[in-house]
């Protein structure tokens, strides 16, 4: 339910948001290069920009910087789990329209914009928490259980973080009976037919992995080369495994996806949309079609993201070594799709290796009262919307909650336009201001009806 109730002023949210965004929480692969008195200044701010969360909340830290707050219900239920991450990826000031930490504005009323790393993903969700439990806190609100909130310092890494703080709830017992985490979120325009905005609501996660494709040979003087280097070798296995894509399919979480927000659109489409006994393999065919992202969708989806080969331009390579990252669809496997790379590339000279193996994830339900309680926070805070599930195609730390809970959903309550989705993880990342205030609502909803 929601409860009018006084809220901080709009502008001290989103000063609250802009000073969390100005320290730059780089988290990195190794970590050895990781600022770490940046993560220690973080949570240092914390306390003085949200006093009544830390005044009644206590919190521990877990796995050096990562953080789990303890929010005490009437009863002794199984709790609710708010989950966001708090370190971003790099970014340099190249390029940017405004430097990433700046957390600048610009514009007025609705085109009123946040500038800066971490406003999308995902110090915007994890400010507009901690603004819902601050407002939720100054009305004497308690929850009926526990509420839980978990921040994770380096989801974009190794996202140990996470995996520690469910390691540490499993130890004590705790099975949440609900867990939201970013994913999906507020779109429009990315349906044929449909106008109505749409929220996705991410209901599992592709697994992730990657693969190493290695070729070790001779090297030499490349005024003499053989016929076929290693580096050829490697870019005729990169051609090769290009031209087999994995088999599209519908999962039944993309079928669903289609009647849900197909019963929304115009005629013909709206018949196609919801007759599937009929219109699947067309439809099928459609999304291959239609843009990466709903190709995407139907299968599991590989991409070579790195190359390196010889360490002088006069020098054959020794070692020619690309690197595949690979995410696989719900009801695929990691052995699945290790075996399909290797029938792609079928030259025994090629070495494959397994990196970070993580199956898909498991679906979780589109009714009862976890499912409910998100639909009912959107329908509030975004009325008017489409509510659907999806199967999220990037990694969250919400996977690692799945070990210990039933109902794990992804989705952050931010009107992405298709523009500003291509900004994360990118340059000139940056939030509409009203969508970050409407995003502090779904959390107030969502905690009221805890």
């Amino acid at each position: 339910m929601s409860i009018p109730a006084p809220h901080r002023d709009d502008a001290e949210a989103v000063a609250a948001l802009q000073a969390l965004v100005r320290i730059p929480t780089v988290s990195r692969v190794n970590e050895s290069e990781t600022e770490w008195e940046q993560f220690e200044l973080f949570i240092e701010t914390l306390p003085g920009l949200f006093p009544l969360v830390h005044e009644n909340l206590p919190f521990e830290r877990v796995a050096g910087h990562s953080l789990l707050y303890r929010w005490k219900g009437r009863g002794d239920g199984a709790p609710a789990v708010l989950m966001a991450h708090y370190d971003v990826v790099p970014a340099e000031d190249e390029g940017w329209e405004h430097p990433p930490f700046s957390a600048t504005l610009t514009g007025d009323g609705a085109e009123q914009l946040m500038w800066g790393r971490g406003t999308l993903d995902d110090k915007g969700s994890m400010a507009a928490i901690l603004e819902a439990v601050e407002t939720r806190l100054a009305e004497g609100f308690v929850p009926e259980n526990d509420v839980l909130l978990s921040f994770g310092h380096n989801e974009e890494t190794a996202g140990d973080g996470a995996r520690a703080i469910v390691d540490l709830l499993e130890s004590r017992g705790i099975r949440p009976a609900l867990v939201s985490d970013e994913g999906g979120a507020v779109v429009e325009g990315i349906f044929p037919g449909v106008d109505t905005p749409i929220a996705v609501i991410g209901v599992a996660e592709k697994g992730i992995m990657t693969l190493t494709l290695t070729v070790d040979q001779d090297g030499g003087h490349a005024s003499t080369p053989p016929a076929t280097t290693a580096t050829v070798r490697l870019a005729k296995a990169i051609v090769a495994l290009n031209r087999r894509p994995f088999r599209a399919a519908f999962s039944a979480t993309n079928l669903e996806m289609i009647r849900t927000i197909g019963a929304h659109a115009r005629q013909p489409l709206r018949f196609a949309f919801t007759q599937l006994w009929l219109t699947k393999p067309l439809l099928l065919g459609l999304f291959r079609r239609l843009s990466d992202e709903t190709a995407a969708m139907t299968r599991t989806t590989q991409a070579v993201t790195r190359l390196s080969g010889s360490m002088a331009d006069n020098a054959l390579a020794e070692r020619a070594v690309a690197t595949v990252n690979i995410r696989i669809a719900i009801g695929s496997s990691v052995a699945e799709a290790v075996e399909h790379v290797r029938a792609a590339v079928a030259d025994p000279l090629v070495r494959i290796d397994v990196q970070s193996p993580s199956e898909p994830s498991p679906v979780s339900p589109t009714d009862g009262r976890a499912w409910q309680l998100m639909r009912d926070a959107i329908e509030h805070s975004h009325p008017g919307t489409i509510v659907t599930p999806y199967v999220m195609m990037a990694a969250s730390d919400a996977r690692h909650f799945t070990r210990i809970s039933d109902n794990v959903y992804r989705f952050s309550p931010f009107e992405m336009s298709t523009e500003e989705r291509g900004t994360l993880h990118a340059k000139n990342e940056r939030m509409h201001v009203a969508t970050y205030l409407r995003g502090i609502e779904f959390y107030r909803s969502l905690i009221g009806s805890l």
